[in-house]
């Protein structure tokens, strides 16, 4: 995919992306027969024509580079703009042949492809024909890195370097790349290298099966079976980086928990959505910790070097953040979300004998039409397109359903910063406090009833006595769920930043046992991360009418804090279970309203050094089976930046 950015003449820099699906390695794939195939000239004959072929689709707008054209920005004020070229998002082998180096060598900076951990000055198009200058092509290929012969498309255009038009990439550089292919593969020859292969195997298992014990959550991808499948996609990889660090801690050295640690904050860091100078500082602190922590895989010889380009390229990222922005906008995932529309649909059009041209003809002639439209409307010969009142009760409709029933996901058009609110399907309604406690199995539910609408209706004391708590005699609904929606403009949100998600507190969760998620309860909104948070299990949403008054409340159990500091290795804070007694046998429970409910929270059992015990599920994971949790600041974004 290919962006361009447009810059005004007062140098507001308004961005305006005209992103497009561009098919140059359809129009550089060029045939030939085996004899030919390897030779060096035909493929810098395939690399030239890459070039020129991209090249000749964005000639048409070359004339708007230098010519300025008059638009009206964002502010309402018109100005003469000159459009550029923006950021390129490519995989690392596309990003080789785009700039013109060899496969090993950094597309942003001068490193050797042998040693790739030295500092080096940035690449560009002017150093390269400098270069280019004074030595021959072998010499540039050998000591620089560098295809002498290739002319980058870019050189057809004014103010264009694509060294410098080379944008960070999430997906394949991170997550695909480092993440998946470097360190969830070295930790598995670690594990090799260091046992019997029937030991090896057992740990291998091991962590398949804890990973498969992740309680349910909303939006976490489920692995029954563990990591055991061959074709990963990337978000397979996203959801293992959610659920990894705690399966592997204990049966993995502790540096190299870090070192996948250190890189995992890394990649959430760089997923934000806003970034200031705290955070890119955050982001160059936890490289430097994982380019320390990694050093374990030579020392156990897993690996000989670290001369690989898609973990070198983390050293350019802040910097390149500061020049492209946040690179949530900037991923190839989003070129590869187009594929559907710009391969698939037009495949499935196609007569599926040669149908690669009519499918060029599809995209082309498509692109025509939406370009026309445009172009109509603009001129009035056509009336912007208007959401129709069927569009609009449907969306209600949708709405009303995702309230009821759905895991939750992006919302529109809601000006909050955190809400929660109980589903409006009811899964007992107006019960007697007596027939409740039997329902829910909580004897005491009318003591705590009772000491939760006290502190209702007088809000500024500190705690009740017996003879002061009020008399309860009201019916009580229960609820099957609560939908929360809060700010996380890091994750899949709405235009507003908004999301939501489903917490459930069920007896029976698709026809299997029960399901009672967790949530992070507000005790003290001026304090940071988990210092002003405290962790509960819902075991009922409740709502009851009170003096012509509706409260909302849930029965929660309680979590503390173990220690006053996140764990060192994993940096998750650690959990245990709050008791009523010293034997433990019953948890310490309370009623509290849902105002104070931030959202879900996701906890994942302290599993130890040991093997962990067969012939659990899921929904066991929370139970007093295991002594502690971690509170999983992986499982989304927002939870990352909430949690600490």
């Amino acid at each position: 995919m290919l962006s361009f950015g447009d810059f005004g003449s007062s140098q507001l820099g308004f961005p305006l992306f005209l992103c497009k699906t561009v098919f140059g390695n359809l129009l550089g794939a060029s045939a030939t027969d085996k004899t030919h195939a390897l030779s060096e000239n035909f493929r810098n004959f395939r690399r030239q024509l890459s070039h020129t072929s991209i090249a000749q689709m964005l000639l048409p707008l070359k004339e708007s580079f230098t010519t300025p054209e008059v638009n009206r920005c964002p502010d309402g004020h018109f100005r003469r703009t000159l459009y550029g070229a923006g950021p390129y998002i490519a995989d690392y082998p596309e990003q080789c042949m785009l700039t013109a180096i060899v496969q090993g060598w950094c597309p942003k900076c001068m490193a050797p492809g042998n040693d790739l951990e030295q500092e080096a000055i940035s690449r560009t198009q002017k150093l390269t024909d400098e270069l280019a200058s004074f030595h021959e092509l072998g010499e540039l290929w050998r000591n620089f890195g560098i295809v002498g012969d290739i002319v980058p498309f870019t050189s057809e255009f004014p103010r264009a370097d694509i060294s410098e038009l080379i944008s960070p990439d999430i997906l394949h550089q991170l997550i695909k790349g480092v993440y998946k292919d470097h360190l969830v593969t070295w930790v598995e020859e670690l594990i090799y290298a260091t046992h019997t292969k029937e030991e090896a195997q057992k740990i291998l298992d091991e962590i398949d099966y804890r990973i498969s014990l992740a309680a349910p959550f909303a939006g976490l991808r489920r692995f029954p079976k563990g990591r055991g499948f061959k074709q990963w996609t990337g978000d397979d990889t996203k959801a293992l980086m959610k659920v990894y660090l705690a399966a592997i801690e204990g049966l993995v050295p502790d540096r190299v928990v870090c070192a996948v640690r250190a890189f995992t904050d890394f990649c959430y860091l760089a997923r934000r959505n806003i970034h200031n100078t705290e955070s890119l500082n955050k982001m160059d602190e936890v490289l430097a910790e994982f380019h320390e922590h990694r050093k374990i895989f030579i020392e156990l010889g897993i690996r000989v070097h670290f001369n690989l380009p898609r973990q070198h390229s983390g050293r350019h990222w802040t910097k390149l953040i500061r020049e492209f922005g946040a690179p949530n906008g900037l991923c190839s995932s989003i070129t590869e979300s187009k594929h559907i529309k710009a391969v698939k649909k037009p495949w499935r059009r196609s007569s599926r004998y040669r149908a690669l041209q009519q499918m060029l003809y599809t995209n082309q002639r498509m692109d025509k039409l939406s370009a026309a439209r445009i172009d109509f409307v603009r001129r009035g010969m056509l009336e912007p397109p208007k959401r129709s009142r069927q569009s609009v009760a449907a969306d209600k409709a949708v709405a009303a359903h995702t309230l009821n029933l759905d895991d939750g996901g992006p919302v529109e058009g809601r000006g909050i910063i955190a809400e929660v609110q109980l589903a409006p399907t009811l899964s007992y309604r107006n019960l007697e406090v007596n027939v409740l406690a039997d329902t829910i199995a909580q004897h005491d539910i009318a003591d705590l009833l009772r000491d939760f609408l006290f502190h209702e209706l007088h809000p500024n004391a500190t705690s009740a006595g017996p003879n002061t708590l009020p008399e309860f005699s009201n019916r009580v609904s229960v609820h099957p769920s609560a939908l929360a929606f809060f700010h996380a403009p890091s994750d899949l949100c709405g235009t507003e930043g908004i999301s939501s998600e489903r917490i459930r507190a069920v007896p029976s969760w698709q026809g299997g046992a029960g399901r009672y998620d967790c949530v992070f309860v507000e005790t003290n909104p001026d304090a940071p991360g988990m210092l002003g948070l405290d962790v509960a299990q819902v075991n009922a949403f409740l709502s009851f009418t009170h003096n012509s008054e509706l409260y909302q409340c849930a029965l929660v159990s309680w979590f503390s804090r173990i220690g006053e500091k996140p764990d060192d290795t994993t940096h998750m804070w650690m959990l245990q279970g709050d008791f009523n007694d010293e034997e433990e046998a019953e948890r310490h429970c309370a009623v509290i309203s849902i105002d104070s409910i931030l959202r879900a929270a996701h906890l994942m059992p302290i599993f130890g050094t040991g093997f962990t015990c067969k012939g659990l599920t899921p929904a066991l994971s929370l139970t007093t089976i295991f002594r502690g949790w971690y509170v999983n600041k992986y499982i989304d974004h927002h939870a990352f930046e909430i949690a600490f």
